[in-house]
């Protein structure tokens, strides 16, 4: 490709790293917005050199203007920058967003910018380390069909493997990912608290095999035999390596688990453990049964020994949709705060922020 002078707003864990990717490639940085101190010390170990400005400076001075700011920030920020008149004919705009696609970029596509949405398929730490990791990493691409080959080569020179994602498939491919990675780091947080509870020095020790071992089989399953076959007939995949109570049909086994799972939630305030096990359970009681890992016999046995005790099965109906506890209606987000670049900031959390959480806006 060309050598295209590359603006960065947002130089939180994704922008700072592919912005350094590209960079490598050979294309230079000439422009790097960072809100939070976190993100300027970021900037500066991983965009050595490169000037620190205000977003519309960054988006004046660029040939690609690399958007990796929060998905809610997203659209304000494209439709701010639009309302000043900021984006340039010809200039390419990119997103990291993996919740949109190239539509979000309408503003700016009104303008004569070249819209395309990159999501790379991983979770970032905003460190050299994520560099290497790019390598063969899976970055989903979406844009118009002429202008994505430019979006498949960027790819290419991150070290990536681009795959072409229709528009309106990017919220369930996001959803999936998020469903996968994220609820994974929460089982092994709740997993770990029950080892902790039951003596256990090093919960991090005795999960690693196990789950390592289990993440693996699953993930060969999955490529081997997941999503659907020659026919369009949805395959088992994963579930194939399903072990454990579940699998063997043992139900007194699970009911135990609830026991004691439950009682860990009375004494350290860690419900939330019991109701996942549950949940999961159910789950994985009836994807065996789909794929005929199970008898109906035991299926029906499983299922009522994850009934009992559920505190859901007495709680009557669902409330209707849009209602609230205590009757009040739907929630409703603020408006904008008159800012013509209202969500500029990067991809630290709200407001560019390092409070505790805040900087998780990583990807997956």
């Amino acid at each position: 490709m060309t050598r295209l002078g590359i603006g960065v707003v947002g130089a939180g864990r994704v922008g700072a790293v592919l912005g350094s990717a590209l960079r490598a490639a050979g294309h230079p940085v000439v422009g790097v917005s960072a809100v939070s101190e976190a993100s300027r010390e970021r900037a500066d170990t991983l965009l050595p050199g490169v000037p620190v400005l205000d977003v519309p400076e960054v988006v004046r001075r660029s040939e690609l203007v690399l958007l990796a700011v929060p998905d809610d920030a997203l659209a304000e920020l494209v439709s701010g920058l639009a309302a000043t008149g900021a984006w340039q004919a010809g200039q390419i705009v990119v997103h990291t967003a993996g919740r949109y696609g190239a539509a979000v970029l309408d503003p700016a596509r009104a303008q004569g910018v070249i819209p395309i949405a990159l999501h790379p398929a991983m979770t970032f730490t905003g460190t050299s380390l994520d560099l290497s990791r790019l390598v063969g990493c899976t970055f989903a691409v979406t844009a118009p069909a002429p202008v994505l080959p430019i979006g498949q080569a960027l790819v290419v020179e991150m070290g990536g493997e681009p795959v072409v994602l229709d528009e309106a498939a990017r919220p369930l491919y996001h959803a999936a990912l998020a469903h996968g990675a994220n609820h994974l780091v929460v089982l092994v947080a709740q997993a770990g608290q029950a080892l902790a509870a039951a003596g256990v020095a090093d919960p991090g020790a005795v999960l690693r095999p196990l789950l390592t071992a289990a993440l693996d089989g699953a993930l060969r399953a999955e490529s081997a035999g997941g999503g659907r076959d020659a026919a369009g007939e949805v395959t088992n995949g994963a579930v194939t390596t399903l072990t454990g109570p579940v699998r063997r049909g043992d139900a007194g086994t699970v009911a135990d688990h609830l026991d004691v799972l439950t009682d860990l939630g009375v004494r350290t305030g860690a419900t939330d453990v019991a109701a996942s096990y549950r949940a999961l359970s159910r789950a994985a009681t009836g994807r065996a049964l789909a794929a005929g890992l199970l008898r109906a016999e035991q299926g029906r046995a499983l299922l009522d020994a994850l009934a009992t005790g559920d505190p859901a099965a007495d709680a009557g109906p669902p409330p209707a949709p849009g209602a609230t506890p205590g009757g009040a209606g739907p929630a409703h987000a603020g408006g904008p705060d008159g800012s013509t670049v209202h969500g500029a900031h990067d991809d630290e959390g709200e407001g560019g922020t390092d409070a505790p959480g805040a900087d998780q806006e990583d990807q997956a």
